[in-house]
């Protein structure tokens, strides 16, 4: 780790802050400065924008990525917000199976961060995938992530996970996508990333600080944005085949997803492949996770759209879940998240995608061991979240795994709202829903338990030994204490 300095905060924004008393509330303690300003609504239609592209080379890709704050454009207008190397999202990094990844963490926040590659297979030990390194204000730290030689192909993501300051970096802008590619690539007319989060902005263009209630249910942010924008428009022709990666990045906020008229074709959701795409008209994703999907244009204009997903209520709620309060995709016809114009002449059609090779499927695998994991929110007035009775402590471990062998775990959820189930490191394979067996392999890294259900998953502790998590990713009940700690050996 290396020091680094950090430029001093002006006479007059010192005097800034302290007069309008935001000073390290804006996103639990950011350090965002923002200037006297009317606020003002999002623009839409402006022209979709892609996050610049870092590829790898010779087998290797080397980034830094700079954690600070800043006037960012989000919707179109300045934003005191988080980003990496200044933009929101970050960049995105293009990787291959077999590959090394490194990545240099500059910390330029006035708190601590650190960083967290969400789906990816790597070890969880040292500089690798591991959440328990703290990397302080004006430090940095040199990450460094083997991808295994038959790592899935698919769409990832990173983003910090200090815990405590997980929602609130994200919710402020720190995020950006990873592809590991395809061996044999998919033939598409035009590749799109799409990286949809929403946040919240007060009258001065700060991200709001979160009242506790709104962090018991989870928050979902006023402004719905892809790669930063609102409603961005592109452009294509009729038949035009194209693959769109879809990442949640949202804290709290599940995404039901559809597109008025093409197709979608389903590739895979997370690490998860299916052996051929499989046709979709709507598509639910949770925090955190990915679709990875083609799409054959139609004639005519078309939008992607979100639909409002009901998730249950807090604890001690009554009524309408607080979640819905002023929800712009809680309506009718969805809310619209980005608009396709077609024009032009039919492009000839492209040849249809080989077969995927999945991740196999442990529906017959000799289980080692079967586990309860019970996660229980809140109560009437208390800001308690856990998993087996306890809120999280880094220095407990709470599940011991022998490398290598299957286990099967059974995820209960004893409250009255649906909790996002993440585990680092290693997939889940999806057994059985609320006493519904699945009939087909269902490979996921976050697998939703809903509200006094449970799911059964198996999970084949492979490749890797070391300390990691499994958490809620509603990330504000993530910082609240509902994560375990897991150390396979």
């Amino acid at each position: 780790m290396r020091a680094r300095s950090k430029p001093p905060i002006s006479r007059r924004q010192a005097l800034l802050l302290g007069g309008l008393g935001i000073a390290g509330t804006a996103t639990g303690g950011a350090g965002l400065i923002w200037t006297l300003t009317t606020r003002e609504p999002p623009v839409t239609g402006s022209e979709l924008i892609q996050p610049p592209e870092l590829r790898s080379n010779n087998g290797q890709l080397q980034v830094r990525l700079e954690a600070a704050p800043g006037q960012i454009l989000l919707a179109g207008r300045q934003a005191a917000a988080l980003g990496y190397n200044g933009g929101i999202p970050g960049p995105t990094l293009r990787v291959q199976a077999g590959d090394v990844l490194k990545i240099r963490l500059v910390n330029n926040l006035d708190q601590p961060t650190n960083l967290h590659v969400h789906g990816l297979h790597v070890s969880p030990e040292d500089n690798g995938d591991n959440v328990f390194i703290s990397v302080d204000p004006g430090n940095t730290f040199d990450y460094e992530y083997k991808l295994p030689e038959d790592h899935p192909p698919g769409v990832y993501w990173y983003h910090p996970h200090h815990h405590g300051m997980v929602a609130d970096q994200i919710f402020a802008g720190l995020f950006g996508a990873i592809i590991v590619e395809n061996v044999e690539p998919i033939e598409v007319s035009t590749e799109r990333v799409l990286v949809i989060s929403d946040t919240t902005l007060d009258g001065l263009g700060n991200i709001v600080a979160v009242p506790a209630m709104e962090r018991m249910m989870g928050r979902e942010g006023e402004l719905i944005l892809v790669n930063g924008q609102s409603n961005p428009q592109f452009s294509a022709r009729p038949r035009q085949r194209e693959r769109w990666r879809i990442i949640n990045t949202c804290v709290s906020r599940y995404l039901r997803l559809q597109v008025d008229e093409g197709q979608l074709q389903l590739l895979g959701i997370d690490s998860g492949r299916l052996p051929t795409p499989e046709n979709v008209d709507r598509l639910l994703l949770l925090p955190g996770n990915r679709a990875d999907l083609l799409i054959s244009i139609p004639a005519g204009d078309s939008v992607l759209r979100a639909f409002y997903q009901r998730r249950g209520r807090a604890p001690g709620m009554t009524g309408r879940e607080s979640g819905a309060r002023n929800n712009p995709a809680d309506r009718p016809d969805g809310f619209a998240l980005a608009t396709l114009h077609v024009s032009g002449e039919p492009v000839a059609s492209l040849t249809a995608p080989t077969t995927q090779k999945g991740l196999g499927d442990l529906r017959s695998a000799p289980i080692a061991a079967r586990r309860e994991i019970v996660m229980a929110g809140g109560g009437m007035g208390m800001m308690r979240f856990t998993i087996n009775g306890n809120e999280f402590n880094r220095d407990r471990t709470d599940t011991t795994v022998a490398a290598g062998n299957v286990e099967e775990w059974t995820l209960t959820n004893t409250s009255p709202m649906d909790h996002p189930f993440h585990l680092h490191v290693w997939p889940m394979q999806i057994i059985e829903e609320n006493g519904q067996v699945a009939n087909t392999t269902i490979w996921r890294d976050v697998v939703n338990v809903p509200a006094n259900g449970s799911v059964k998953v198996r999970v084949a502790f492979n490749d890797f030994r070391g300390r990691s998590v499994y958490h809620c990713h509603i990330l504000d009940h993530e910082d609240l204490g509902m994560m375990g700690t897991i150390e396979v050996r």
